[in-house]
Formats: C-alpha cells, structure tokens, sequence
C-alpha cells in the first residue's frame, strides 16, 4: 500500500471526529503501533510496520493539538460496563509483539505527554533465552530486540501501560490443508496428514491451552493477568473471542480498521500504523474529504474453471488466476465456493468440507488465501442463497420449490426458504464454509429470488415486500451463522436490473434496490445488456445507472456488474466492447465496478484493454 493510501486511512481513523460537530461519547479509536526506531526508511523500510521516533512524537503532538485524549483499557472496560463515559475524541494506543522499544523509546513519551497504552506481548518470545532469534515474519531477529522481563514489570510499574495477551504461541501460520498451504493460527482448522482436520473440540482445546498458558504467564511475570486479548494478525473467531472471554480476556481486538460490517464485531476495530506516515502528511491529508468509500474494481471469479482432477494442471492454472488477477489491478474478487460443473446455477456440490454437500475438492481455502496473500486483493465467496441440488433426492424433491419458466427463461434449482430444513441445511453449509477458509464478505448469488407463482410451503408471505424481507432476514441468518468464524463479514448481493427499473418487478422477484442498499454492504446490480436483451445496450446502461443514481447513497454502495460473455450465443463480449461500458457507466457517476465471467486460461476478455478500465490503480498501465 503507498504513503498517501495509508495515511487516508490515518485520517480516516483520527479526522473522522475532529471534522464532525458533535461525537458519540462513547466512540472509541484504536491505534496500532509495532517497533519504533530512530530511523525508518518508510515503504522501503524492511520493517513496513516500524515508526520513526520523530513520527511518533509528532503523532502525540498532533492527537494533543486536536483536541484527542488517550485512554487506558481501564477506562474503555469501565465504560463498556456503564461506568463513566469515554471524552468525545478517546484514542486508545496499542503497541504490538512486546518490541523492546516499548520501554527504550516509547515509554519515555508516555510518561512525557502522560498517556496510558496497552502493549501485547507474544508469550513464547518471552521465554526463549539470551541469544536465541524469533522467527518475525520470517526474519531472523534477535531476542534482545523484544521485552526482558525487567523491562515488563518496568512497564506495568510504570502506571500508564497495561499488558494485553498476543497468545502465547499463536502468532504464526500453520497448515490450512493438503496442499500445504499456510495461514493465521487462530482461525485454521490445522490440517494433518495423517489425521485430517482438526475437529472443532480440539480447535478450541488448542486455542484454550494457549490463551490459558499466556494468561498464567502474564499473571506470573506482572502481577495481573490480562484483561484483553489482541488477535495477532487481527485473525479471530465469535468462537475464539469467547474462549479468551472464559479465561478473563474481557476485551478482544483485531485489525479491520473503521471497515466495520453491518453483521456487527464484538472485537475492537484498530488501525494498523505502517510505512511511518508523518503528521506533515496527516495534516495535509485532513483538508480533504475522506468519507466517500474507496472505488471498488472486482472480477467473479468461477472456481470451477482453476479445479482440475490432474492436480498438476490445477495448480497451472492457479498460478495462471493469481497472475491474471495481479496484472488486472482489482482490489476485490468475488470467488465461487460452490460446484456448478451443469452450468445451472446451482451447487451440486461445495469446494470445502461441509455437512451436506459432496467435496468435488477441497480447492476454496487455498485459492482464496492465495488471493489475499499473493495477489493482496480483498475475497469474497459467492454463495448461492437457495440454489442448492443435495444428494439426497428425496429430500431435495421435498424441499425444492415449484417454479415455471418466465420469459423462457428458467430458474435455477432452488430449495424453500421457508422450510426449516432449507434454513438448518443451508445454515449449516454456511458455518462449514466460514470454518474452512478466508473471506472478508459474502457475495450472495442471484439464485436468490422468489417469483409470484412459486410453489412455497403454506406459511410463505404474500408476494411482494413481505417476501423481499423474509428473503433479506434469510440472508442475515446466513451470515451470523458464518460469524461464528468470521466475524465482520461484509455483505453483497447480486440484484437483477429489472427491479432497479421498474419497481413494479418486485412482486415477481423478491428484490428491491432500496432494501438491497439499507440490508447490505454492496450492491451487485447486473448490468448486464445481453442478459435482459436490451435493444441498445448503451441507453440502456445510462438509464440503468440515472436510476441507481437516484439516490447518492444508494449509489455509493452499489456494484455495477457487467457481462463479459453474451450468454445467448456463448461469444465473449469483446475487452473493446466491455471497456467502453465500463467507461460509460463512469461517465454517469458510477464509482464501483466489477465484471464476470473473466476466462483467465484464454485472456478473455483481453488483459491489456481490460486492465485499462477497470484497475484500481492510479497507473493502470504496465511498463514495457
């Protein structure tokens, strides 16, 4: 990430409050800081999470000037229990891995402006001896260069620092699966060869030993055992933030920023401090305005497309995804979870172990960290609400829902939501897909209709707004059963045009663009020409986007998704063709664009015309 990006998320954490009139007493920021140095070399430091000494103080500085007040863990626990409220402008600092410059140099400067912090410390590198490296992020480093345990007690004597658990042995990858990929400790059910995955027991027996070792440990080397637990990585779970919470761990942070969900996080968000921003630059970025939500440029990515029973050739091929997705620039994918080899919409099987559905390969979590770690975009897994075929045929026959054609065109196989066994099954499929892999949102299909003449259980509401609702509170169920393991999930939804341009359609389809935009992160809209036979694809599109654009909020959280294949006569569309749409919807004040289906073994549609419009980058164009 460049300079200027991280310092817009700077101010957009610290000029947030300070451009609003009045504040929530009880708004809460979090700063999180790692080492801090005399001399940083910012981007290039080898260290991208070190400070400067000198940036620090002028980051005290500017929080003192602007009317900011550090608080302690105290204070936030106090007002979380209906104590005294926090000052409008609170700011809890947060210095993270127990780095010996907390005491050498950022202790000096608490005392100073006397500011109260919390310092997280990793158990194991405390108890390696003199001499001995930590293995940090893959580099060797001294363990003179972390805390001693005189340095600890120095910390807590001190008055102004409360020590918070970072695990004890948790700050590391492990094995997510049998390909060997790796990723966070806290949210990985560890593959074993010979054993498989671990089960869900033994997940949270690992988790609790841990927390329960760094907690004694606390304990024994200050005095207090801990009050707070932060996630290294910021990875966790509802699932793991409740077994830190039994063992006295009341507060428990992670590192998503201000990107909080509609699905809620009972984990503190935090900022993380990286490439040593100065205040010069937070004080030339606060004159402008940071609260419009960053463009987003996605691509549908089919899974179905990088899995191959030839292991050797699947591994090519996402090899071939990862590259493709880098040299596009986008900074969201949204990647199937699910199996649709009929190409009907449906999932006849999953891409992850679950409880209902056949394994055609165990192919999501590596793809999707592959993506986030390697091509560094955010991921989220396309599900479909309803559009399920289980293996089960009698069950599928009991729980299917009776449609007919429309226009031709037919719905995908599609399970009844008002069924209970529909909601548990799903729900089930959900969990399992969350316990499995990385994704920061879910994207839910367009299999997620209802038409007027369905064929539905006997309780199911009338057609219209009621059905559009009952479907939206499906998909909210889905996503707190996914929280279990992700918390914070962002949400996106597809959206059919039609209801975007005459309202009337939601009878017939259960899908509103004003209810979509109140119940979701995102909105997808398919925008999508061919798909609904437009007869000039162009006016379409620009009435399409003036309708969306209604409303200047409406728009800001809504996806314009454009086909790259005409799916009447199986051609692709042509990178021209699309670039030019995607330029036009520009020009009508669309901020956020996507695109599907993308044919990353066959470069369509074409990567250097592509890449021009719809990367995320300031320069979109690659040097020859």
């Amino acid at each position: 990430m460049g300079r200027i990006a991280v310092m817009r998320r700077l101010l957009a954490l610290l000029g947030f409050v300070a451009l609003l009139v009045t504040a929530p007493a009880q708004a809460l920021f979090v700063l999180c800081y790692h080492d801090v140095r005399d001399a940083v070399d910012g981007e290039l430091d080898a260290d991208r999470a070190a400070i400067s000494t000198r940036h620090l103080v002028d980051h005290f500085e500017w929080l003192k000037a602007h009317g900011y007040v550090p608080v302690s863990l105290e204070q936030v626990l106090a007002a979380r229990d209906g104590g005294a409220v926090l000052p409008e402008r609170a700011v809890l600092l947060s210095f993270d891995d127990g780095l010996a410059s907390v005491a050498t140099r950022v202790l000096p400067l608490l005392r100073a402006y006397r500011y109260p912090a919390m310092v997280a410390v990793v158990g194991h590198w405390l108890d390696l001896p003199p001499g001995e490296n930590v293995d940090y992020a893959g580099e060797a480093v001294r363990r003179e260069d972390f805390l001693s345990a005189a340095q600890l007690r120095e910390l807590v004597d001190s008055g102004l620092v409360e020590i918070a658990s970072h695990s004890y042995d948790l700050h590391r990858s492990v094995p997510a699966n049998p390909q060997g990929g790796q990723s966070p400790a806290v949210t990985t059910r560890q593959w074993n060869g010979a054993q498989g995955y671990e089960t869900e027991a033994q997940w949270q027996a690992r988790i609790r030993a841990d927390l329960a070792r760094s907690a004694e440990q606390i304990r024994r080397l200050t005095g207090r055992a801990p009050r707070a637990i932060v996630w290294p990585y910021g990875a966790h779970s509802r699932a793991s933030d409740a077994i830190a919470a039994e063992l006295g761990m009341r507060a428990a942070f992670s590192l998503h920023g201000l990107e909080q969900s509609l699905a809620g996080d009972d984990a503190y968000a935090r900022l993380l401090i990286d490439a040593n921003p100065s205040a010069a630059m937070l004080a030339a970025e606060l004159r402008k305005d940071g609260g419009e939500p960053r463009p987003l440029r996605s691509v549908q990515i089919d899974l179905d497309a990088v899995y191959d029973p030839d292991e050797r050739q699947q591994a090519r091929n996402l090899d071939a995804l990862l590259e493709r997705v880098r040299a596009l620039g986008v900074n969201q994918v949204w990647l199937q979870a699910f199996a649709d080899p009929d190409g009907d919409g449906a999932a006849d099987a999953a891409y992850f172990p679950n409880r209902h559905l056949p394994m055609r390969a165990d192919l999501y979590s590596r793809v999707a960290w592959q993506l986030r770690s390697r091509a560094g975009v955010e991921v989220f897994a396309w599900m479909p609400v309803l559009g399920f075929v289980l293996p089960d045929a009698a069950q599928q026959r009991r729980l299917a829902i009776t449609a007919a054609s429309h226009d031709g065109r037919t719905d995908p196989p599609r399970l009844d939501p008002f069924c209970a066994d529909t909601r548990r099954i799903v729900g089930d499929v959900y969990e399992d897909l969350a316990a499995a892999g990385y994704m920061a949102g879910l994207l839910f299909g367009d299999d997620a209709v209802l038409r007027d003449d369905d064929g539905l259980a006997t309780d199911a509401p009338a057609p219209g707004r009621a059905r559009t609702d009952a479907l939206i509170g499906f998909t909210a169920e889905l996503v707190r059963r996914a929280a279990r393991w992700r918390p914070n999930l962002k949400t996106a939804r597809n959206l059919f045009a039609e209801p975007v341009l005459d309202p009337v359609a939601e009878r017939h389809t259960a899908q509103d663009l004003t209810r979509f935009a109140a119940s979701y992160d995102l909105v997808a809209v398919m925008a999508m020409p061919e798909l609904e036979n437009a007869a000039d694809s162009d006016t379409w599109l620009a009435r399409l986007a003036e309708a969306v654009a209604r409303d200047r909020t409406t728009l800001l959280h809504t996806v314009f998704e454009l086909q790259a294949r005409d799916w009447r006569s199986g051609k692709p569309i042509g990178a021209a063709r699309l670039a030019s749409r995607l330029r036009l919807l520009q020009q009508h004040g669309v901020r956020h664009l996507a695109y599907y289906p993308d044919d990353f073994l066959r470069d369509e549609p074409a990567l250097e015309t592509t890449r021009a419009a719809i990367s995320a980058s300031e320069h979109p164009y690659r040097r020859k």
